[in-house]
């Protein structure tokens, strides 16, 4: 029997098959496989999920759909199906091609390759490009006249040890005339319905796959910032139970508006990339653990998690002297945060050679430093900001491909060549705002001003990605190159009662982790006011408030979680002082299965305990949960911890943090259980190891 993969990936390679006859290939990885057939066209197919058994598409549509010039031309596909409620391989064979769709010419097959070159940040030692696998490449040309010099390729990647698989287009252009691409459409599967009820409901479901492109922004949460994921009606499926027939049983992925671009002579084009995660269950947490694997393989860079403090100063002494504290209890970074006066556009040489020696100085330290640098939640002048009747989505923004736009960024790589800086916080990161202008220099109007402004500030995050510099982003740019974004907080909430927070906080933590990694996601911690929030709110003096910031350290440290601490120094005190080592000499202890998979306990309520549990079958501290009591009261408490992810199967060997051991027989269900004395606003952890540990 073989091993699940979310424990055991290593069991599953991706692999290329070629039948006998040359007529069709398929890559599989024992998770999932994809079947084209390539004569007399190329198609998918077949699309199977091998964990279920269960086949995924119903029918066969072309592999990308492209308008060129005006006009919509198909690659690739068959046609022919009699009915498309389902697919037999009988009435594959009978599929002829489409006079007018780009036709294939050949395929070439690879190994998976980094999408763009990339550099862990001195103070990691996550090795970037860790996933492995095989590549297709199909290759199309069209039989018409106007599109003539042009070669289309689809390309697909899948991957070892997960089902998943991506997709992308690339056009090349070697006829003698320009070529204008309106719209694309780079992946659309007519996929086997989720729902299929008689009378059309208010809200459909949808087939368990998780799809996202590296299109994506305006969000911290994916679902938000995924906007190039589409289901839609299929109208060649006359025979679904939906009287309406408005099945959305037809996924594609395109960009909402253009990219209208102009392809010129000799030049090339790439779409962004299509993630297919293909679930094996309905369970919350498995599917959540699914995508958390799915961004450490497509973006290993989110699991950089350092430790950091955010200062409000950019004096000199201000800045060296919490650059001093850091290095005392093991910080290691500091950002001269928003509201510091730190100015990333200044190209004055006296201001970056200041900038330069407090760089130096913090690298002699061992810490990281960086900085701030607000973009589209501003307004510049009537000149550069986008022009939408409908405003830009933060009331007001510049258009990032307006002179003032190409200036900023060349300011800021400016910047960071000159002065070593190692981090850049970037808010209001570009939310796909459509700009109307046609005098701005870098797009031609509306069509093309999304697809412009989306690869002007991914062009300048993936330079970021190839220097090492870490990126504070609060939007969906992962994939493209972004460290983390916000775990999910309301900042106004920071200005509530310090006790209040303490609770919401845990919340964050505990919603956020679902989709997010631990470190993928920020915390914060108002040492100094923050929105208004008065002295009931904010933890300075830190000594005269040591109980709720040493609760704000246990919060984010036992959960993997880093947090914006945002003020002037992370003690005062020599007491503050070891509380503030405490937990980061905990962290730094336990920080490879702290930064591992998270399992959702119970989430916090103020009531009753609350915890997460970490996992992962690969170290030798394979668990480690931490429960917290949030009430007034000592809390005696029998808890069942779901040691599947553990990949323990018979004997747990628990330690608690007073060094106790004692041995837990795992039940039919997975699980150990564990009676815990709580204090009173308090938590408790404990390690899990295996019988060999």
């Amino acid at each position: 029997m073989k091993k699940d993969w979310l424990i055991a990936p290593e069991g599953y390679p991706a692999e290329v098959n070629i039948s006998s006859q040359q007529k069709e290939i398929t890559v599989s990885n024992g998770l999932i496989s994809r079947t084209w057939r390539v004569e007399p066209n190329a198609a998918t197919v077949a699309f199977d999920n091998l964990m279920t058994g269960e086949t995924i598409i119903r029918g066969v549509k072309p592999e990308a759909i492209l308008t060129l010039n005006g006009q919509e031309h198909a690659v690739g596909g068959l046609v022919g199906q009699p009915d498309y409620a389902y697919l037999t391989q009988e009435w594959v064979e009978e599929l002829t091609t489409h006079p007018d769709a780009f036709q294939c010419t050949g395929y070439d097959i690879g190994i998976v390759k980094p999408r763009f070159p990339s550099q862990a940040g001195f103070f990691s030692k996550e090795q970037p490009w860790i996933a492995s696998g095989v590549s297709l490449q199909l290759l199309f040309r069209s039989k018409l006249e106007v599109l003539q010099g042009l070669t289309v390729t689809v390309h697909y990647e899948m991957y070892d040890g997960i089902p998943l698989i991506s997709k992308w287009v690339e056009i090349h252009n070697q006829g003698y005339g320009n070529i204008r691409l309106n719209a694309f459409i780079s992946e659309c599967l007519a996929v086997v319905e989720w729902d299929s009820p008689v009378e059309t409901p208010e809200r459909w479901e949808y087939p368990n796959l998780h799809v996202e492109s590296d299109y994506a922004f305006q969000g911290m949460a994916q679902r938000k910032a995924n906007c190039t994921t589409h289901w839609v009606t299929d109208p060649q499926y006359l025979t679904q139970v939906n009287y309406d027939r408005l099945t959305p049983a037809m996924l594609i992925s395109r960009p909402p508006i253009g990219p209208n671009a102009v392809i010129e002579s000799g030049e090339r084009f790439e779409t962004f990339r299509t993630f297919e995660l293909i679930h094996d269950s309905m369970d919350r947490e498995r599917k959540g653990l699914a995508q958390r694997k799915m961004y450490r393989l497509m973006a290993p860079w989110v699991q950089e998690n350092p430790i950091t403090l955010h200062v409000k100063s950019i004096e000199p002494q201000v800045v060296k002297a919490a650059i001093d504290q850091c290095a005392e209890v093991g910080f290691e970074m500091v950002i001269l945060s928003f509201g510091s006066g730190l100015d990333m556009e200044n190209e004055d040489p006296a201001y970056l050679t200041l900038m330069r020696e407090l760089a130096d100085y913090a690298h002699a330290k061992g810490i990281a430093l960086g900085g701030y640098s607000l973009l589209a939640s501003r307004s510049i002048s009537k000149e550069h900001d986008v022009v939408n009747p409908h405003g830009a989505y933060y009331i007001h923004s510049p258009c990032l491909e307006s002179k003032w736009g190409q200036e900023y960024f060349r300011k800021l790589q400016h910047f960071f060549e000159e002065t070593g800086f190692d981090v850049l916080e970037h808010d209001g990161s570009y939310p796909g705002d459509i700009c109307d202008s046609t005098a701005h220099p870098g797009h031609e109007g509306r069509e093309d001003s999304q697809w412009r402004q989306w690869k002007r500030i991914t062009d300048f995050y993936k330079w970021c990605r190839a220097k090492g510099i870490y990126l504070n982003v609060p939007d969906w740019y992962f994939l493209m190159g972004s460290n983390k974004a916000g775990m999910g907080y309301r900042e106004v909430n920071w200005a509530l009662p310090r006790e209040r927070q303490i609770i919401l906080s845990r919340q964050n933590i505990y919603d956020g982790t679902w989709e997010k990694t631990p470190s993928m996601g920020w915390m914060f911690v108002p040492l100094t006011s923050y929105q208004g929030g008065g002295p009931d709110s904010t933890l300075e003096p830190l000594s005269e408030h040591l109980g709720a910031y040493d609760a704000h350290l246990r919060n984010n440290f036992t959960a993997g979680v880093q947090a914006m601490y945002r003020g002037f120094r992370v003690y005062d005190t020599e007491e503050t002082k070891r509380v503030v080592k405490r937990w980061v000499d905990f962290y730094k202890q336990y920080r490879d299965i702290l930064e591992s998979d998270v399992i959702h306990l119970r989430r916090p309520d103020g009531r009753g305990y609350d915890g997460l549990l970490h996992v992962n079958p690969r170290l030798l501290i394979k668990g480690l949960a931490v429960i917290h009591n949030p009430t007034n009261t000592e809390m005696v408490q029998t808890v069942e911890l779901p040691i599947y992810y553990t990949g323990i199967s018979q004997i747990a060997i628990v330690r608690d943090q007073q060094g106790t051991e004692y041995r837990c027989d795992v039940d039919q269900h997975h699980q150990i259980r564990v009676t815990l004395n709580i204090p009173a606003q308090d938590a408790v952890w404990l390690t899990i190891t295996d019988n060999n540990g």
